[in-house]
Parts: structure tokens; sequence; C-alpha cells
């Protein structure tokens, strides 16, 4: 059977050879239970997805256990219980679809001390009882196989997983689900959230920022500046595209001053990459470069994102062994599981980065500055601080639509390696940079759950997407790539144009299509769980900072240029490196003099020194988070979704079971409604709608006391 990604095709279908089982391998499976479940199970399929072998099975380790059937295809390992019907709403079935460049590990046991490590290419050395298949999103399957002459068809399901696994591509998009989405309707439709492959995009957000000092350049339309920008972003009004074409070719792989975003109260956040020491501008390019660090501001600062975080390194080492700590088999002692937890270094990076983007954040909103971030490669540290930041500073990133909007922008469209990171290439550049930030967008949601419009649910669905090849979001490294790969990049610029409506002339699989387009996936009663119900509205944009407001945000010293290393503000003579002297800014920041670390957090250093400040709360809309000791939690129905016995307490790990559970305490509170306290009984409720976390608290307190009563 032929199937490819956009523009391609190939043959997957594996070549029928017969496996070599020593004494099963005359077994046959029996034609009567093989043909009809098999032609049942192949109207399921996606299209393009082939059916490479099946056997009945019972699924393990959560409760109750289910009788069904594994089946291994081209695409996926998916067991679907008995008397499941499709759901057509989503594509897919359950959550117990595993793509087969998810599938991290997989063990085939037999008997309670026989387990056999199953790697591409290996050969099976006994019929399996049971087989686990450990996600790399870290979910696990445990699948039992039923006896009574069934035993070849388990031998051959697991071979097959074995070599659908040799044979899968981690960078090859499966169309399938996109192609079965396409069937259900007519022409284009609109994407959920901007792509930023446009100047439209990139110009409605500039407006929604009020960022009138910048303009949308479009200097980089043929990726002819850097192949890892975007296409289109924004740099100062007086700057001409002339001038930022040659001033980008004095950074670290082109990637020069732009702006991330704007604060209603004037100040603006940059990145860029490293200055090129070896390059030799003239005059004309160093005062460009000078005005677009500068931003119109004459207070300016330099954060030097990599000083105090994790290197890529740090971070997929600690990922590894987070993975091996939260294993089911794994060999610490319960009673170290939380010292080997703190081993592997995991919660220290999240602290870090959330101290840091604290810091960042005050800088920005303290005072009217230009803050910029400055990464060498500019595609990893710097988005994430970049994001947090405006997670921590502006209310409106905090909502669905627009945390979507800031992962597309930052990330997406910045041009995050996620298929090097991810592991999809097989270099030694892995690293999971975004699902560090995805645990610390979760540690916000612990701390202040009342301004997140999104749920944990939906943290949980964005961390398993990277793990699904269904769209391009997360299966390249640039801009550049997608657009090659979605279909020639002259088709490309015009393919989410608005009142384009039909897809280009021979690129019919190019159907707009992101990780955003959650019914690829998710039915619709999942994404309703996507919201927070304990979210306040008075969090919400409308509340907020719309224009600068003096009362709080102090004009920075005039001629003022500052390096932010380790919690404090070192003065600088110069921007740039190619003056008179070599710069601090073109040495790594370890060489610098440090200042003696504050025992005050930088919010008090900042708002603590002007007179008129006193002792004003913190600017409307900005969250400060704690970063000390037990402030930062551990993901535990992220991480532990392979430990469910050992959840101690939490809901359901799966998102279909939260949701049952979620109706049934809503139906019990239903039920207890005449013992809510006064307070809360006194207002005019709907009986349906979901209540905040503190009325769900005082219910069951309520009815704790009453029952003890």
């Amino acid at each position: 059977m032929w199937w490819g990604g956009r523009g391609q095709s190939f043959n997957i279908a594996p070549q029928k050879e017969e496996p070599e089982m020593g004494s099963v391998q005359e077994s046959r499976m029996p034609e009567p239970r093989s043909r009809q479940p098999s032609s049942c199970l192949a109207s399921r399929c996606l299209p393009g997805e082939q059916i490479l072998a099946w056997a009945p099975g019972v699924r393990k380790g959560l409760e109750p256990e289910l009788s069904g059937t594994l089946i291994c295809t081209n695409f996926r390992v998916t067991f679907q219980p008995c008397g499941w019907q499709q759901n057509q709403d989503t594509p897919l079935s359950s959550e117990y679809d595993f793509a087969l460049v998810n599938i991290g590990r997989l063990e085939a046991v037999s008997g309670l001390s026989r387990v056999q490590l199953l790697r591409p290419g290996s050969l099976l050395k006994f019929i399996p009882e049971e087989i686990m298949i450990h996600g790399r999103d870290f979910r696990l399957l445990r699948v039992g196989f039923e006896a009574g002459g069934l035993e070849p068809q388990a031998f051959q399901v697991t071979m097959a997983i074995v070599q659908a696994r040799a044979q899968s591509n981690p960078a090859q998009q499966y169309s399938g689900i996109t192609l079965s989405k396409a069937g259900q309707g007519s022409g284009s439709r609109k994407p959920p959230v901007p792509l930023m492959e446009t100047a439209e995009d990139w110009e409605t957000e500039r407006k929604k920022q009020a960022a009138r000092g910048w303009r949308v350049s479009t200097v980089n339309e043929r990726f002819d500046v850097a192949t890892s920008l975007p296409r289109y972003f924004w740099v100062p009004n007086r700057i001409l595209d002339s001038e930022v074409r040659r001033a980008f070719g004095h950074f670290h792989q082109g990637r020069g001053p732009r702006l991330s975003w704007h604060h209603p109260g004037g100040s603006d956040l940059l990145r860029c990459g490293g200055f090129y020491t070896a390059s030799d501008p003239n005059k004309e390019d160093i005062r460009a470069v000078e005005s677009m660090l500068q931003a119109g501001h004459s207070d300016v600062v330099l954060v030097d994102t990599m000083d105090e975080l994790p290197s890529l390194a740090d971070v997929q080492l600690a990922h590894l062994r987070l993975r091996a700590l939260c294993l089911p088999d794994s060999s610490v002692a319960e009673d170290k599981w939380l010292s080997a937890l703190e081993g592997t270094r995991w919660l220290d990076y999240i602290r870090a980065c959330l101290r840091k983007a604290s810091d960042i954040s005050v800088l920005v909103t303290s005072r009217v500055r230009s803050v910029i971030l400055q990464e060498r490669g500019d595609r990893d540290l710097n988005g994430l601080l970049s994001s947090l930041v405006q997670l921590l500073s502006a209310p409106e990133a905090r909502t669905l639509f627009g945390f979507q909007s800031l992962v597309q922008r930052e990330w997406v469209a910045a041009g995050h390696p996620f298929l090097t990171r991810l592991g999809g290439t097989g270099a030694s550049e892995e690293a999971p940079v975004f699902l560090l930030f995805l645990d610390c967008v979760w540690q916000l949601l612990q701390q202040f759950p009342a301004d997140f419009e999104f749920s944990e649910f939906f943290l949980l669905a964005l961390h398993d997407s990277v793990r699904v090849p269904d769209t391009l979001t997360f299966l390249r490294n640039t801009p550049w790539e997608r657009g090659k790969q979605s279909g020639q990049l002259n088709s490309y610029t015009q393919v989410y144009t608005p009142g384009y409506s039909q897809p280009p002339a021979g690129n019919s699989l190019n159907l707009q299509l992101s990780v955003w387009d959650w019914d690829l996936r998710y039915s619709n009663a999942q994404i309703l769980q996507f919201q927070n119900p304990g979210y306040d509205p008075e969090h919400c944009p409308d509340s907020w900072l719309t224009r600068p407001q003096p009362s709080f945000m102090i004009p920075g010293p005039p001629s003022s240029v500052w390096l932010f290393s380790r919690g404090a503000l070192t003065p600088l003579n110069q921007l740039c490196p190619w003056r008179d002297s070599p710069s601090l800014l073109a040495v790594s920041s370890r060489w610098l003099p440090r200042p003696a670390i504050s025992s005050e957090s930088l919010a008090d250093q900042e708002w603590g020194l002007p007179s008129h400040w006193g002792a004003c709360p913190l600017p409307p809309g900005l969250l400060l988070p704690g970063y000390l000791g037990p402030q930062i939690r551990f993901w535990r129905r992220c991480y532990l979704r392979g430990r469910p016995e050992v959840q101690m307490g939490l809901s359901s790990p799966t998102i279909s079971g939260l949701q049952d559970e979620l109706s049934h305490l809503q139906e019990l509170l239903r039920k207890w409604t005449p013992r809510i306290s006064p307070e809360v009984h006194s207002k005019k409720r709907d009986p349906h709608t979901i209540l905040n976390p503190t009325e769900i608290v005082g219910i069951l307190k309520g009815r704790a006391e009453g029952d003890l009563g």
C-alpha cells in the first residue's frame, strides 16, 4: 500500500517474510478467527494506514482490566477494547494509541522472571505472555495475551511492532489523520490560531500589542537572511530593510535583534543571537545594530540567557534520569525516591528558569527600557524565557487562545529545532527544552490557578502531541523546512492569506492543519476539558492595562547600558563588541566581575529605590512565582502515568477517565447542594455550572462536617 506526506509517496508495506520463531515457526493462526476480525478492524483504519498484525489481549495495570485487541499498523500501535465504537469526532480511537515514533521501550514478558528488551531489529526468543509499551511521553500500555491456540498471534504482533519501529522515520509526517479530517468539510478552513506565516498575521499581532514604534519587516521573505528565522518579524520603524540585512549578518546564524513583546507600559522585550565577533562591520552597520538594540529607549539591559541556566546537555541528562526514575521497574527504593528525584536536577532547572523569568519580568515591568535576551543560537532558552516572561506579565497570554498564539510565535515561528531537540534526527543535540517549558507553565498553573484559562489537561495534551507525527508543527526545525515540506515555497506564501479558499493546485495535502487543530486527536468532550473551571473572569485581558501607566512605569536613567547577570545589574560602557576596545558582551559572562548576589529580590531592588513608589502593590497583571524548596512541585499526573498505583490519590491518569470522574463529582455536588454553606447557597447559580476550587473545598468541608455530626 502506498501512502506519503505532502508532495511525496512511498511504499511502507513490510516484506512478507516468515519470522524465525524456533519451535513456533510452523504454528498457524486459526483461519476462521483471523479473517473476520481483520476485515472489521481494517474498516477502522485511517487513510493510508495498513494493519500489519493483531492479537486479542487484555489491558493490564489499570482497573478494571479490559479485554480487546492489540493492533500494529504502519503508523501506530493501538489497543481497542471490546465493544469500542469509532468516535466520529476524532480519527484516533482512545488514549491507547501510541505512534511508532513515540515508543521509547518495548518489553516482552513470559512468566514471572523472563523479560526481553526488544530494540529495533531484535528477534523475539519466546512467545510472550505480556508486552509492555513504554511511551516517550511517560505513558505505559500493558497487554496480556490470551491462551488457547492464539499464541502465534501474540508472537506475530510483537514482532510486527519491532519491525515497524525499525522502519519508522521520526521526521516523516503521517497524513492519514489529516486526510480523514479533510473529508469532513469542503474547501480550506481558517487556522484556529494565527500561524505567523503571513505579513498580515504579524501586522495584526503588532496592532494588538500596540507596538507603534515597530513595523513588520519583509527582508527575510525568501529566507535569504536566515532559514531559521520566520519570513516576517518586527524591527524599529526607523530601520530600513537594507540596514536590517547588513546588521543581522553580524549575529550568530544571522539571528539579529527583533521584538518579541511590547509591554503596554512602554518597555520592549527583544531577542537575538550572539554577536559574530569575527565580522568587521563598518560604522553604519554598528550604528544600525545599536539602534536596533536600543529600540528608541535610553535605558538598555542586555540579559545573558545562558547564565545560571542549564545547558542543553544538562537538560537532556536530567530528562533521561527522570524517565528512568519514573519507569515501573525502577530499582530505587521507596524511601529514597524523593532523594533520587532531586538527584535528577530536573526540579532545580525548573527553579532556575522561573527565577530568571521572574527577574526579567521585573526588568520589563518596573521601568521603561529595552530588555534584550541574548543566547548564542537564539533558538532554545531565549524562547523559554521570552514565553515565561509574557505569561508572568501579560494576562492575555494566560488565556487558551493567547497561550497557543504565544507558543506558535515564540517557538514554532521563531525556529526552535523541535525535530532535533526531541530526538528525531539522531543528532547529539537532543534536549527537550520545550518539555521543560511546559513543566514551568504547569508550576505557574499550580501557584496561580485562577489566572489561567487553560487546564492541566491541556498541558498534558500539548505535552503528548509532540510525539504524534500528524502535522508539521513539531516535525521540522525551521519555518523554511515547514514551508518546503508543505508544498513549494511559492504556494506556501499563499496558504494562509485571508480569503484564499482553495488549496493550491497539485498540493492537495496542504490543508492548513497544525497541532492547534485539536479535533485531529481529541473528541469534543475531551477538548472541553482544556478549559480551567477555576479561571477567574476578572483576570481577563479586558480588565488589564491597555495604555502606558506612568504611575508604575519609571523612565530609566539617560543613556544607560546594563548587563543583567546573577540577579544584579552591571554597568557597561558600550553595547557592541566592535568599538575601540573589546566589549564585555563579546566575552562569556562567566568571566565578568560578579557583584555579590543581594539577599533582596530584584523586585525589592528595583521598586524599593524610587522614593515615590512606597508600599504600592505589584503592577496589575504581574505574577511573581515562588521557586524555593517545596514551592516547586513534581508533575505526577504527567510523569507517573506509567505507574498509576503510585499516583497517591490523584485523579484518573487518562483524559477520558478524568472526564468521567469530573462528571461523577459534578453529580455528587448537585446531590450535596442542600448542604452548601449559607454564603455559597445564597448565590444564584446554575446547577450545571462548574464550581471553582474554593467553593468545592467549602462544599466538601461542609459534607465532611455533616457526616461527622
